[in-house]
């Protein structure tokens, strides 16, 4: 059985970060990841995916990333049962993170190769890639 997610999309806000009885720590998330397709109006529309990333994925998740960054996650989709505060029933899904990979860099990242386009319209010789 195959149970594999891979997205790429936006932060929808900053991680909130948090730790577990047992000081482990988790950082929740949510991505807007963009529909392949326009619809009626000819607008493209956005799925918002919750995402959670534990232990030192989850600090390094908490610590760099903020609402906006560019991110591809790799994970499993995983449902949660859970009872609300009224007494019905809920599920949840959210995508439990094996790897997040930083595609665009930090605002105002000093020292960091630029990937906009020159003047030219051509791309700087010093990117890492």
């Amino acid at each position: 059985m195959l149970n594999r997610i891979i997205l790429i999309g936006r932060l929808t806000r900053d991680p909130e970060m948090r730790y577990t009885p047992q000081a482990v720590p988790v950082a929740s998330f949510s991505l807007a990841v963009d529909r392949p397709f326009a619809n009626a109006q000819g607008e493209r529309e956005a799925d918002f995916i919750d995402c959670v990333a534990w232990r030192k994925l989850g600090e390094t998740v908490g610590h760099h990333l903020t609402k906006g960054r560019l991110v591809a996650v790799e994970g499993r989709l995983q449902i949660r049962s859970y009872e609300a505060s009224d007494g019905s029933k809920r599920r949840a899904a959210e995508v439990v993170c094996d790897a997040v990979r930083f595609l665009d860099r930090a605002k105002g990242a000093e020292g960091a190769a630029s990937s906009e386009p020159m003047d030219d319209g051509t791309l700087p010789d010093d990117l890492p890639f």
